[in-house]
């Protein structure tokens, strides 16, 4: 299915979409704020930076050497690559981290500096994932490869039966696909699909760049380390694994329980490609919130826990989410639509669990208007 196929309703006729938009505008308005990051924005992505790249340094420059020590620069390195996912990168590419573009570049490519393609990013999670939540073969978030199912909609396969005790290992080898070949299987994807514009000169000069943004990854986060560190070459790359996998299930266990859950709907288009709710309403019935009380956990995962109102408001800065929370609920409420949230983040990945079991076994009758495959 095209992207270009799917249609939402026009939402200007949506009174829930205005007043929703309306007490947020009024909200930032009254309290004299701007709805981009502030101070607490640039402490944060100093520590995140700093958890990542300073048992770097620890490792290379030779303050620890001996194995337990090194290994546990890296797996701490995992724990920043992470935070610089959730709270750096992701602020920045949705444009939300600065009202200078110049910086949000910058910070958006944070994620290059650590394996990924800020440009892909943009398309698979601001254009695929953020408008079509849900959408079976529109959004990539939810298209796995095949041996996971994580709609309804998609083919059920017997190991599927088992998805919920496997699914957490895969989880953690996320972030392998960064580094491989995913960035190149996209660009020629999204090429075919129309979002990257331009002859084949320029084409190959997005492919150079990235080829070039590996290099240097691999050189600083491989090469060097195998050169100078006291282990041996293949100590270096389970560690180097160790930290990714760390990375992945964080990253893992942070984005899927806020769509693929037990309260998530999977809504498609009808023959025409037209979807039935407006886009906001879409969102609410797609999205899940988790933990909503949990500062410490909310400070980490970039407010990521606020996956509704994140959804609803991508353009807004994640240190803003738990004091919107209360707007968005309450209107949300007020007019008759559901706020899915769930109060840990154990009782979110229980229920993710659960999902991925139902969607295992095809248990998921209680879908209103399911069809099931």
């Amino acid at each position: 299915m095209n992207h270009k196929d799917v249609k939402f309703p026009n939402e200007a006729s949506s009174e829930f979409v205005k007043t929703l938009k309306s007490r947020v505008r009024d909200y930032f308005k009254e309290n004299n704020i701007s709805r981009y990051g502030n101070s607490e924005m640039v402490l944060k992505s100093i520590a995140m930076i700093s958890m990542f790249f300073v048992p770097y340094f620890i490792m290379v420059l030779g303050v620890v050497t001996s194995p337990w020590a090194i290994t546990a620069m890296w797996l701490a390195m995992g724990v920043g690559m992470a935070g610089i996912g959730l709270s750096i990168m992701h602020d920045a590419n949705h444009g939300a981290y600065s009202k200078n573009k110049t910086v949000n570049n910058l910070m958006g490519w944070m994620l290059d500096v650590v394996g990924g393609n800020a440009s892909n990013w943009k398309i698979q999670h601001n254009v695929l994932h953020h408008t079509y939540t849900n959408v079976s073969g529109v959004d990539e978030d939810i298209s796995p490869p095949k041996f996971m199912r994580f709609s309804p909609h998609e083919p059920l396969m017997k190991v599927h039966k088992y998805q919920h005790f496997y699914a957490w290992f895969f989880y953690g080898l996320m972030t392998f696909g960064w580094i491989v070949a995913k960035d190149y299987k996209q660009l020629i994807r999204y090429r075919k699909k129309g979002f990257i514009k331009g002859d084949n000169k320029s084409f190959n000069m997005i492919l150079l760049k990235v080829t070039i943004a590996k290099i240097l990854y691999y050189t600083y986060i491989i090469a060097i380390p195998i050169l100078v560190l006291p282990s041996p070459w293949w100590m270096t790359l389970i560690n180097f694994f160790l930290m990714h996998f760390v990375a992945g299930l964080i990253l893992g266990m942070i984005f899927q329980p806020a769509h693929v859950m037990p309260s998530s709907e999977y809504p498609l288009p009808d023959e025409k490609g037209n979807l039935e709710n407006y886009w906001a309403i879409h969102q609410l019935l797609t999205t899940t919130n988790f933990a909503p009380k949990n500062k410490i956990f909310s400070w980490y995962v970039g407010g990521l826990n606020y996956q509704v109102e994140h959804h609803l408001f991508p353009n807004i800065c994640h240190v803003h989410y738990r004091k919107i929370s209360g707007i968005v609920e309450q209107t949300a409420k007020e007019y008759g639509f559901p706020y899915h949230s769930v109060p840990t983040f154990s009782g979110a990945l229980y229920q993710h669990g659960k999902m991925l079991k139902l969607l295992g076994n095809n248990e998921l009758k209680h879908l209103k208007g399911l069809q099931l495959h």
